[in-house]
């Protein structure tokens, strides 16, 4: 972990754990939230000092937000929860980071955070197109500037979806059922976080888990015994696999 300051110097933090103000502490104070913001603060000076236009503008910001819930729906879905991954030697340990081991123990607000080296270029891959077809520089910045700001605004309701509280706002309680569906009954569906559109779209979208069947893998992702004698670099970099979750494995150290 890069610099841990302030509420990150104690070394694990889990959100079943943990009150609403905590969160609020720990997110801006996460070294990733920072990053965000401070390049999407830099964008949007190069993007005020850049364009050419405010039409061309609003447009790059609208697009931007209008892509991420699909760019996110297609990661989530075919890259995060695909099985590929695992299978490689040079990007199990990016797997494992960046997705296994946040199902193998949701709670655990560091891995649930995406990992900055993998979602940085990837939101500077989406945003940046579109902007730079719009109006060059100026709204290349502009698209970045939003793909970062949304994911923050992401990367929030997610933490608060694992939190160990009730929401008041009805879409808070909507969204975060939803998203615990997809953690603790079928992890084959409900692949958004603040927005669903697309699992109704493709077809994956669920709201009552009597009608979904509870599936064996919501927690190893398919990452099972028989994969892991094939391709065992995922389980060793966990201390190996079990019903318990790696957390549990840490402490029997």
């Amino acid at each position: 972990m890069i610099g841990r300051l302030g509420f990150w110097k104690r070394k694990k933090h889990y959100l079943n754990k943990m009150t609403l103000n905590e969160l609020i502490r720990a997110f801006f104070q996460y070294y990733a939230i920072q990053a965000y913001i401070v390049v999407g603060l830099i964008s949007t000076y190069v993007a005020v000092t850049h364009v050419t236009a405010i039409l061309p503008t609003l447009a790059v910001i609208a697009l931007s937000i209008m892509v991420y819930p699909l760019a996110w729906y297609l990661l989530h879905r075919f890259v995060l929860h695909g099985r590929y991954l695992f299978r490689s030697k040079l990007t199990a340990a990016v797997w494992k980071r960046i997705h296994y081991d946040h199902h193998q123990d949701p709670h655990d607000l560091e891995v649930l955070f995406g990992a900055l080296y993998t979602t940085l270029p990837t939101i500077a891959m989406v945003t940046i197109p579109i902007g730079y077809a719009f109006d060059g520089v100026g709204g290349a910045a502009a698209g970045l500037a939003t793909g970062l700001f949304t994911t923050i605004f992401y990367e929030f309701f997610h933490c608060t979806q694992h939190l160990s509280y009730k929401p008041k706002i009805q879409w808070v309680k909507d969204i975060k059922k939803l998203h615990m569906s997809h953690h603790f009954h079928n992890e084959n569906g409900n692949y958004g976080i603040t927005n669903y559109i697309c699992d109704r779209v493709f077809g994956t979208y669920y709201d009552n888990n009597a009608k979904m069947g509870k599936s064996p893998t919501v927690f190893n992702l398919g990452y099972s015994e028989e994969e892991a004698a094939l391709y065992p670099w995922v389980a060793e970099l966990s201390g190996g696999l079990g019903p318990d979750t790696p957390r549990e494995r840490r402490q029997q150290v």
